[in-house]
């Protein structure tokens, strides 16, 4: 345990979630966007997709429910509102424009679920927690991108909606290694677990 480490569990920070019994994959905004180097969210995660495609892999195989999200704005991005508006980059995710896809070969199947958002948090304006609530899933894997914004966001929302959060660090992705880390040391010590993807996939065959 480093020195920061050591602050947070002095000051009761860091308790621990257990898995639960009845977990779905979250997959948060994985898109050519972050993806393709003439887009301007470009972010160089491509060994983060390469850890999604695995784990949607052995999610599937071990029966565990796959969700994916997705960013979409009607023309001009009224529906985006202020957040349309502070980050101009989101005119990415315009109607026709491929950077709001799927990367080749990675997507949902006709039966998952896809959410379609124009929030940072796949909880928020969207029908979610009640599709996961009739599920009847208690624990949500989430991964994808970015860590520092709609990752974040879809975790907090997860914890405070009465889901378990395990954030899958190798599947997780940013625009550099310092909000990444940051981010995800604030999640583990306040709102989740931050796990690796060998822990995920044996988590997953034990589902």
């Amino acid at each position: 345990m480093n020195e920061l480490e050591a602050d947070y569990a002095a000051a009761g920070f860091g308790g621990r979630l257990a898995f639960g019994a009845r977990p779905a994959l979250v997959i948060v905004d994985v898109c050519n966007a972050y993806l393709d180097p003439a887009s301007p969210l470009y972010a160089g995660v491509e060994d983060a997709l390469a850890s999604n495609i695995r784990l949607v892999d052995a999610a599937r195989a071990a029966g565990v429910p796959v969700v994916f999200t997705r960013v979409l704005y009607s023309a001009g991005g009224a529906d985006g509102g202020l957040f349309y508006r502070k980050v101009p980059a989101l005119k990415a995710y315009l109607p026709g424009n491929p950077l709001g896809d799927f990367p080749a070969g990675f997507g949902p199947r006709a039966d998952e679920v896809l959410v379609t958002k124009q929030y940072a948090s796949a909880f928020f304006g969207t029908s979610l927690a009640a599709t996961l609530n009739a599920m009847r899933i208690d624990t949500l894997a989430i991964t994808g991108f970015s860590t520092s914004g709609c990752v974040r966001a879809t975790t907090l929302d997860a914890l405070q909606h009465g889901f378990i959060p395990f954030v899958v660090r190798d599947a997780c992705g940013d625009r550099a290694p310092a909000p990444h880390e940051a981010n995800l040391f604030d999640l583990q010590a306040k709102y989740a677990e931050v796990v690796s993807e060998a822990e995920m996939l044996a988590l997953f065959r034990r589902a």
